[in-house]
């Protein structure tokens, strides 16, 4: 039985930095699947499109697609945009969308993968205070799971974590930075980016962190998202969330 083709559906953005790490961390997932068809599309800015490698797909005769949205969070692209263009596809494909990305403990896992590579160590968490730096949202539920994840992190042994955003949300970055400061026991600030790769709102949150000690980069290519990718897939197959094409 051929399996489903995996689609991952990533944002896009003008900066090219974003299309490259992407393209990364879908190579990386592949790698660790042989045998699996990965594709990668775009809702905007960068090619591949959706609509683009979903016509293909189904020229090349493939029946069955599992989409998976590439966000941390279940907010507006995940509710709305990517089922409103998977509806347009073409209606010999079956596609099955997979839930978002978080929250997972691989997610939390990868960040520290992030702030030990940035120079920190085991031995330096009950002294530090972490900024979890996300894009930002207006969604209640995506805050929240934001809010759960920087919970979860906290857990692992950090003197402290809070939650911040690039936009949409506070605090911003900087004034959770200033905020953690005055908390006992932090002798030193990081900030952890809670995104998947480079471009403006990541650039944003890097200048929030201009008063901290330690700035992780962003999730990108880290083997715990690759394999979280492959989590998600795996999921799919007993679908919770089936994507039905209009009449």
């Amino acid at each position: 039985m051929n399996r489903p083709v995996l689609l991952v559906i990533a944002h896009g953005s003008r900066d090219p930095r974003h299309a490259a790490t992407v393209q990364t961390l879908v190579r990386r997932a592949a790698a660790l699947r042989p045998g699996l068809r990965v594709e990668t599309a775009f809702l905007d800015f960068n090619l591949p499109s959706v609509p683009g490698v979903l016509d293909r797909l189904a020229a090349e005769g493939v029946r069955d697609v599992v989409a998976l949205p590439l966000l941390l969070t279940r907010a507006f692209h995940a509710k709305a945009d990517i089922p409103a263009v998977l509806r347009q596809a073409p209606p010999s494909l079956r596609i099955r969308q997979t839930e978002v990305l978080g929250p997972s403990p691989l997610l939390v896992a990868a960040v520290e993968r992030r702030l030990y590579e940035a120079g920190l160590g085991p031995g330096d968490k009950s002294a530090t205070g972490v900024v979890l730096a996300s894009a930002g949202s207006t969604d209640p539920e995506a805050i929240a799971v934001i809010a759960e994840t920087a919970r979860e992190l906290r857990r692992t042994g950090w003197c402290s974590v809070r939650p911040a955003f690039a936009s949409a949300s506070l605090p911003r970055t900087e004034d959770a930075v200033r905020a953690l400061r005055g908390e006992p026991g932090v002798r030193r600030v990081a900030v952890a980016p809670y995104v998947i790769a480079p471009g403006r709102l990541p650039d944003r949150i890097a200048a929030g962190a201009a008063e901290a000690d330690v700035l992780a980069d962003v999730l990108g290519p880290s083997p715990e998202l690759a394999r979280l990718l492959l989590e998600r897939y795996d999921a799919a197959h007993a679908p919770r969330v089936a994507v039905a094409h209009s009449a």
